[in-house]
């Protein structure tokens, strides 16, 4: 286990906790021990399209979202840094997405560390990958 630092999750991390996985177990441990859990406003809508993609409800999910980490919307300030961000890191990451630039973004300006599966985030300072 990490040490105990606020958490940034991202819709991977927050999809394996709904399942109930292994992975999710994990994540559900880490969340007990961080003092502070948030999530972006960009992931909430990637959790609630794959939800409603599987034909699953998507109510459940917002509200366990919202009761366990502080949904952050971004500012036009943290856009730019997120833009910033996702050029250079796309640059040694390809497959890089703008999205996880605002997560990591987040992460940043909270003094957070990511939690996530998504393999774009290996070798990335804040960022713990599951596995």
């Amino acid at each position: 286990m990490t040490p105990t630092r606020k958490l940034v999750l991202d819709s991977w991390a927050w999809l394996e906790l709904f399942r109930g996985s292994k992975e999710g177990r994990m994540i559900d441990q880490e969340m007990a021990g961080a003092p502070e859990s948030y999530t972006s406003a960009i992931t909430l809508a990637e959790v609630v399209s794959v939800s409603a993609r599987r034909g699953r409800p998507t109510g459940d999910k917002v509200a366990a979202i919202r009761s366990q980490s502080r949904v952050v919307v971004p500012s036009p300030d943290d856009a730019i840094e997120a833009g910033l961000l996702h050029a250079e890191t796309k640059r040694k990451v390809q497959s890089f997405s703008l999205a996880d630039a605002f997560i990591l973004q987040l992460a940043h300006k909270v003094g957070a560390r990511v939690l996530t599966g998504d393999p774009d985030f290996r070798g990335i300072k804040d960022a713990q990958v599951v596995e």
